[in-house]
């Protein structure tokens, strides 16, 4: 047999079997069996060289009395023999368990462990929670609580179920959906789709950094949000946050113009869902985080995956759908927010991989741990940006403050689109605007003139050969 050669989150070795101290290993037991299951293998040092047990049946039996007097209940578990090197290896594999959480319990100590790295801790509250539920083939969503559907209101929820499926919410789909029961009384999931904010945990922290790493949110942060309540709302409010932080280029093929924006929005959706769907609500003071970067986005909500294993140990197609809130998923599911069959990290690659520009360096990164997961998402169009680009971006949000309130909706419209070409190009024609803004040539050499007469623009050349430019007087207040 070949062993790892390390201690892993679904290994463990033990140089010898301790008898007087059991504890020692039977952590490891409790661990694995709350976990995704995993051996323990007596006979190797931490190392990983082979020592061997003596007495190997004597120890085999001693094995089993403790596991089965120590740890409640008791779990399933194989013992095996191995010999290596003319010496005897006993393999115990225990079985991930049904009936969680599973205690080790002698000396009126009465503990459950889980499995972090390579070290089996004691299983904090919220973990032990859910544990719990998970042993009772229970959710959080689905848990009924003390609060009466009736003093609440589901406007959002009904308007944005009618907007999605053209069908009418009626008061019998609340119990069907399993958002309260036959009494009247909202489930956990019925609360987090209120309009009113009475889940403390529905909340949302967005942050947009100024440069590569995170700071002061005083001084390095150039935009923050916080959101709580409704997961519509904040499904809503954080899609509208990361694309007032994005952006779109584009540029000019032979006959269309191609849009280049920095993260594929569909991607995006499906990286927010899978936050508010899949996170943990049971750990208290816990947010989901919304972290961009001039170079890429993070997404990270509180627990892991949900069947224990790390994300980043699976092959991403292979992933399947276990949700640790059935309920919240089965209802974004009816409102086509997502897919049932649990396609939402392959969606994220696919969606990203169409992205103009993209290569497979900039491929989504999935990490999750015991308690937490992480999607990042990397901006394609990063360090594809000039420094004369950089100078428009300052030029344009000046020229902006500038200008903004002495123009109507049209006007603000075509002020836009001529912002978003000048960071794109040296300088722009009228068919070029008028293109991109989709309006007549002459209407769109109008609007030129009136942005050179208030001095935002200057131009070069006759006819059709005229040229725009950003004023140069902009753009020398502007440093790099």
């Amino acid at each position: 047999m070949l062993y790892p050669l390390a201690e892993t989150t679904e290994c463990d070795f033990k140089r010898e079997l301790e008898t007087k101290k059991p504890k020692s290993w039977l952590k490891s037991v409790s661990a694995f069996a709350n976990g995704i299951g995993g051996k323990l293998i007596f006979g190797i040092d931490d190392s990983g060289e082979i020592v061997g047990i003596i007495d190997a049946q004597k120890s085999a039996e001693a094995i089993s009395d403790l596991i089965k007097t120590r740890i409640t209940p008791t779990p399933q578990f194989v013992l095996t023999l191995e010999k290596e090197q003319e010496k005897s290896v006993l393999i115990l594999t225990i079985e991930a368990g049904r009936a969680t959480p599973y205690y080790y319990k002698a000396d009126g100590i009465r503990e459950a462990y889980v499995r972090i790295g390579n070290e089996s801790i004691v299983a904090p509250d919220y973990i032990l929670n859910e544990l719990i539920l998970k042993g009772k083939n229970q959710s959080f969503d689905a848990l009924t609580s003390d609060v009466k559907k009736e003093e609440y209101s589901f406007t959002l929820l009904e308007a944005t179920y009618y907007e999605r499926t053209l069908l009418k919410m009626e008061p019998k789909d609340y119990f069907s959906f399993c958002l309260a029961d036959k009494k009247g009384y909202l489930t956990n999931a019925g609360r987090l789709f209120a309009d009113q904010y009475i889940v403390y945990n529905s909340r949302v922290f967005c942050t947009r950094w100024n440069g590569l790493e995170k700071g002061s949110v005083f001084d390095d942060a150039l935009d923050d949000k916080e959101f709580e309540g409704n997961l519509i709302y904040l499904l809503r409010s954080t899609s509208d946050f990361i694309k007032n932080n994005s952006k779109v280029r584009f540029y000019k093929d032979v006959e269309y113009r191609v849009d280049k924006p920095d993260y594929a929005e569909r991607a995006v959706t499906e990286a927010l869902v899978n936050a508010l769907i899949h996170r943990d609500y049971i750990v208290s003071g816990s947010e989901v985080h919304i972290d961009m970067y001039d170079d890429r986005l993070e997404i990270s909500s509180p627990g892991g995956m949900f069947d224990g294993k790390a994300v980043q140990e699976h092959t991403i197609a292979d992933i399947g759908s276990m949700r640790r809130n059935p309920v919240i998923a089965d209802l974004f599911h009816r409102m086509k927010f997502m897919e049932r069959r649990g396609s939402g990290l392959k969606k994220i690659i696919s969606e990203t991989e169409k992205l103009p520009g993209y290569n497979e360096s900039l491929k989504p990164i999935f990490y999750s741990d015991g308690s937490s997961f992480r999607v990042i998402l990397k901006n394609v169009n990063y360090g594809t940006t000039k420094v004369s680009d950089k100078v428009s971006d300052k030029v344009s949000d000046k020229v902006s403050d500038k200008v903004s309130d002495k123009l109507n909706e049209k006007e603000k419209c075509f002020f836009n689109v001529l912002m978003t070409l000048a960071k794109q190009h040296d300088f722009v024609t009228t068919k070029v605007v008028a293109e991109a803004a989709g309006m007549p040539e002459a209407t769109t050499r109008r609007y030129l003139a009136k942005f050179s007469k208030m001095d935002i623009i200057v131009s070069d050349g006759k006819n059709r050969s005229k040229k725009y430019y950003l004023k140069n007087t902009s753009m020398t207040e502007a440093n790099p």
